[in-house]
């Protein structure tokens, strides 16, 4: 996992990704005039002017115009100043929302109303496909014109690789990657390899938690949740588990049993196996929680792996796994996996008995959710330390 995306992790509640990939965005920008520059040109959003002024700015507040009913913050401000005549430029930056409250159409009368500019340009960049050609027009017909430019983060990202032997440029890159921003337009070979055996490697993954499993996982934590969740999972935070947690209502106390780091950033690195206990920064229990995760890290540090045990606010547990790569040598995948399965259902049941002054008692429910990825506690693998 990339340095920002542990930072995030430390955020209480909801985790503000975009405010957050704006201020990363920012303030790399402002230390590397000549790539915004580079970038701007690329999409022929500025000419070849010799600016001798960049000043950007974020989460800029502007009063509400006449026609407007509130205020506006503008994620991120260019000011370009060539000595004689400055062009501003807005950038709406969004990673899993959309255009909402019909911010485009304000922050396009807004630059229209700026006084002494000489170019107002707008960019909407978005993860995700949202046109908005009725803006390009909105804004092209106000007095003076606003020019709407409607870019993608993976285009930016394809631009940022050029520079990756700059250390903060990886990890922006990183960042990007596991938020889903470097898709690009293109299928490679090993996407064309995935396509086709999607529906192989999902069946092989699914014989090893098929009935058999999932009936000893209840067994030994009083339920299991089933349905369309799990392949939510794996597309949101790149696993593919059977799980459950120990109150009705939240995911505060949860375990989960199955495959993680299914999209590693190493093609060469591969996904780990088996069962995961982890307690969020709310839960009321959470100190005698980690002291007796701590003490079963020290008591079996060749068995159990722990994540952010000493790091608050976050999410914090401890791991048994292996690495697939230990079953590839086995004559039968499936039955050694299943063995293995059955096994990390064991030992954590083992430890809950032996370390746990608490009453565990998992929820059993038909599964439909297919929210956003920060409804789920995260587990990605690199988080485990």
């Amino acid at each position: 996992m990339s340095l920002f995306s542990n930072l995030l992790n430390l955020h209480l509640g909801n985790k503000p990704r975009e405010d957050f990939f704006t201020e990363i965005v920012a303030y790399f920008l402002s230390l590397n005039n000549d790539i915004l520059l580079d970038w701007l040109k690329h999409h022929s959003i500025i000419g070849d002017d010799n600016y001798s002024s960049i000043k950007i700015s974020t989460q800029q507040e502007h009063q509400a115009l006449a026609i407007h009913t509130e205020d506006s913050r503008l994620d991120i401000v260019i000011e370009l100043s060539t000595g004689l005549s400055t062009d501003v430029i807005f950038i709406e930056s969004k990673i899993g929302a959309k255009d909402g409250n019909n911010a485009l159409k304000k922050y396009a009368d807004i630059l229209s109303n700026l006084p002494n500019v000489r170019h107002r340009i707008l960019i909407y960049i978005t993860r995700d496909y949202d046109p908005k050609e009725e803006i390009k027009t909105l804004a092209f017909n106000l007095e003076p014109k606003v020019i709407f430019y409607q870019l993608r983060w993976h285009q930016f990202y394809a631009r940022l690789q050029q520079h990756s032997t700059d250390i903060l440029v990886q990890e922006i890159l990183t960042f990007m990657r596991n938020n889903r921003m470097s898709h690009t337009n293109q299928f490679s070979s090993v996407d064309l390899l995935t396509m086709v055996n999607y529906n192989k490697t999902l069946h092989l993954m699914e014989s090893t938690l098929n009935d058999e499993v999932q009936h000893e996982f209840k067994q030994a934590f009083g339920g299991v949740i089933k349905g369309a969740a799990s392949r939510t999972q794996w597309k949101w935070d790149e696993r593919y588990i059977i799980y459950t947690h120990f109150s009705p209502s939240t995911w505060d106390l949860w375990c989960g049993l199955g495959y993680f780091g299914l999209n590693p950033s190493n093609l060469t690195d591969y996904p780990y196996l088996g069962i995961f206990l982890q307690v969020s920064h709310r839960f009321g229990q959470r100190s005698k929680i980690i002291e007796s995760m701590q003490k079963i890290i020290n008591d079996k540090p060749n068995l159990w792996t722990p994540s952010n045990l000493k790091v608050l606010p976050a999410w914090s547990g401890i791991f048994y796994r292996k690495s697939l790569q230990d079953f590839l040598s086995e004559e039968n995948h499936i039955s050694a996996i299943k063995l293995f399965f059955q096994e990390s259902i064991k030992e954590l049941k083992t430890v809950q008995e032996q370390y746990f002054d608490f009453p565990w008692k998992g929820v059993s429910i038909e599964a439909t959710i297919e929210g956003d990825k920060e409804e789920y506690p995260d587990t990605s693998l690199s988080s485990i330390v």
